[in-house]
């Protein structure tokens, strides 16, 4: 199985939950999509402080440890819902792979740059 068609077979498996629940992302009205991107940027707030909360970033607190499986189950967590809102959007698997290779170009451009100054524009193409 090709790294491609791992993703395509997340994104397939999101798709199955998504309408199990009973949302399905590809016949959303405009006000449905922003209800949902909504929701599942919400979500991914609450799941990137579950995640947090894995790490001891307590640093007046010496009882934390940190739990590197919980950790993982977090990331997966977000991938959840950051596939959802992709989908929300009208993104495929590979939509997403496209963006992300346009989009990590423009971040090596940035760094080669030493990324003085905010380009708005150099990421119109994406």
């Amino acid at each position: 199985m090709t790294d491609m068609d791992k993703l395509d077979e997340i994104f397939q498996q999101q798709e199955a939950l998504n309408k199990r629940i009973g949302v399905d992302t590809s016949s959303l009205t405009q006000e449905e999509k922003i209800k949902w991107v909504l929701n599942y940027t919400r979500a991914m707030q609450q799941e990137t402080a579950e995640l947090i909360d894995s790490v001891p970033w307590k640093w007046w607190a010496k009882y934390q440890e940190f739990d590197e499986q919980n950790a993982r189950v977090e990331v997966v967590d977000l991938f959840h819902f950051l596939i959802s809102t992709a989908q929300v959007l009208g993104m495929t698997a590979e939509d997403v792979y496209e963006a992300y290779t346009k989009k990590n170009k423009v971040n090596h451009a940035r760094q080669d740059s030493g990324y003085v100054v905010k380009d708005e524009a150099d990421s119109k193409h994406i």
